[in-house]
């Protein structure tokens, strides 16, 4: 076992090291990128998911569906990492005729629209549920 630990060990930190050395001509230009994203993270991102998070323990108290109005947001905050490239910059090269184009903002809309409505349908189905047990509990003698 300590072999195979020693194995991975090199491996692993031969393959960081070849990394590094191909990243080494380009640390110029992925410098800013390497140390802002982290800058970013910390400063931005992390402390607004800690304030939706704490505002949404505040004002949904239904375990059940905290937990699916927390997967629509990580589900929609998934969508919008991998929508940002698109959106953000314009395309590098002309268009290939032969690949389709694509509208990404309208594509983005549709996907966050499908997520939440599957969310709200759910929700829907989880009250109508609830409904019918606390009915059931105070119909019985």
């Amino acid at each position: 076992m300590r072999a195979v630990r020693l194995l991975l060990l090199v491996l692993g930190a031969s393959a960081v090291g070849y990394g590094g050395w191909l990243l080494l001509p380009q640390l110029g230009t992925a410098l800013p990128w390497l140390i802002g994203g982290p800058v970013l993270h910390d400063v931005l991102v992390a402390p607004l998911v800690g304030v939706v998070g704490l505002t949404l323990s505040r004002l949904v108290t239904n375990r059940l569906r905290l937990a699916w109005v927390t997967a629509g947001l990580l589900a929609s905050a998934t969508l919008l990492l991998i929508a940002v490239p698109l959106l953000w910059r314009p395309p590098s090269a002309p268009p290939n005729p032969g690949l389709p184009d694509r509208n990404y903002p309208l594509g983005l809309a549709v996907g966050l629209a499908v997520v939440w409505a599957a969310i709200v349908i759910v929700l829907v189905v989880v009250t109508m549920v609830d409904r019918r047990v606390t009915n059931r509990r105070t119909d019985r003698p």
